[in-house]
């Protein structure tokens, strides 16, 4: 059945928490210590399926079970396969390991010259600042770190990188990542950029966040105000599906936009969530109409216990032809694999070229029609150059200005 929704409306959330005081719901620091962390305050709200129930006891031993109440209110409580309850409502399916999965399935530790700095591109650099997060997505590619469920121990440290990218010009792109560095103070978050902005040879700083999409009540007007002073600061946020697309995350990046800040978007593919064309196709839309650019649409890494998330990558394919040609192009985000044991995103397109010879490229539209484009300029037979008309045009003109030959 396609995937219909009300375009004129935002989503709201299930009216939870009514009770509290609109400044206390409002207030970030608020959200983050009544998050829901344990199965006993999930039962409080919610029936959970056997399924969800041993997911839950096993949570703290891989990832960390924690939702924010903001997001949490968004959850269709009575439907098992609502597509944002499967996100952060741990399943049995991460008990199951497969021959392929790995703790660090992108080789990062490989690539870390120094602890919690990745440098596995030539001009670039990943700096992990953080192991929390707002709430815990099920799929997440540092598992092995984040929440600390598995004893990682991970333990960044600021001035040793700091020192690292100041030493190494060839670094011109930072990424902070983690964890979300948005949890971090906005005074700890300012001198990690101002020290960032102060290296000559650093041009680009990009920050991964999915704190507007769990906690838009963090985008306050004073980190705005931070990431103007510094900017432009570039973010990156991951939303997966339109029904995370509530007001409040739309006026979180209208603050963000107004503050100067770029705004792209990174989705995972997840099973059951938005391996459907229409629902992308909704999603991306909406993005848009929050001043966000879709970007990377990601083909699941190879996490340790989730292959229930694993979407063949035939449909990813699928996916992205159904957006191409029929939908604006910046509504299309580009699909990558991240290459296992650190290879790096690779794309992956739909095959629009048939073949390319010297003589012409033969490739298909969006609709399946076939072209040609002509690789070699075959002169007209018998016609005067266009350069000697235009050539002779001038002189002509010039003699009539002049009265001179």
């Amino acid at each position: 059945m396609p995937y219909t929704e009300d375009r004129s409306t935002w989503f709201e959330g299930q009216g939870l928490w009514q009770h509290v005081p609109e400044s206390d719901w409002q207030d970030w620091t608020w959200q983050l210590k009544n998050r829901i962390t344990s199965v006993a305050q999930l039962e409080q709200f919610m029936t959970l399926t056997p399924d969800e129930k041993a997911g839950c006891y096993f949570a703290d031993k891989k990832l960390s079970l924690a939702i924010t109440p903001y997001f949490f209110n968004l959850i269709d409580r009575n439907d098992p396969d609502c597509p944002l309850r499967k996100q952060v409502i741990p399943r049995s399916g991460e008990t199951q390991l497969a021959a392929e999965e790995q703790l660090d399935s992108l080789g990062e530790d490989e690539h870390s010259p120094v602890p919690g700095l990745v440098h596995r591109y030539p001009d670039r650099v990943l700096f992990l600042v953080t192991d929390r997060c707002a709430a815990y997505c099920r799929y997440c590619t540092r598992s092995r770190l984040v929440s600390n469920a598995q004893d990682y121990n991970f333990h960044p440290e600021y001035e040793q990188a700091l020192r690292y990218i100041e030493g190494h010009p060839e670094v011109r792109d930072v990424l902070l990542s983690g964890g979300d560095p948005l949890l971090l103070s906005d005074k700890k978050l300012e001198h990690l950029i101002s020290r960032l902005r102060a290296i000559k040879h650093v041009e680009f700083i990009r920050i991964g966040s999915r704190i507007p999409v769990f906690l838009p009540q963090r985008i306050t007007p004073e980190l705005c105000e931070i990431f103007k002073k510094y900017g432009p600061v570039w973010m990156s946020i991951h939303v997966n599906h339109p029904k995370e697309c509530t007001a409040e995350l739309k006026a979180a990046c209208e603050r963000l936009s107004f503050a100067g800040v770029p705004l792209g978007n990174q989705s995972v593919l997840l099973k059951g969530v938005n391996d459907d064309a229409d629902v992308m196709k909704a999603l991306v839309h909406r993005l848009l109409r929050m001043r966000v650019r879709p970007y990377y649409l990601y083909q699941m890494d190879l996490i340790t216990g989730g292959a229930h998330f694993k979407v063949d990558v035939r449909k990813g394919i699928e996916i992205i032809r159904a957006l191409r040609g029929h939908t604006t192009g910046y509504a299309v985000p580009q699909y990558v694999i991240d290459a296992p044991g650190g290879g790096g995103k690779v794309p992956v397109n739909p095959d629009y070229v048939e073949s390319i010879t010297d003589d012409e490229v033969v490739f298909r539209n969006y609709e399946g029609q076939r072209f040609g484009y002509p690789l070699k300029s075959t002169p007209v037979p018998d016609q005067t150059p266009a350069v000697v008309v235009a050539t002779e045009k001038v002189q002509a003109e010039r003699s009539a200005a002049t009265g001179q030959p």
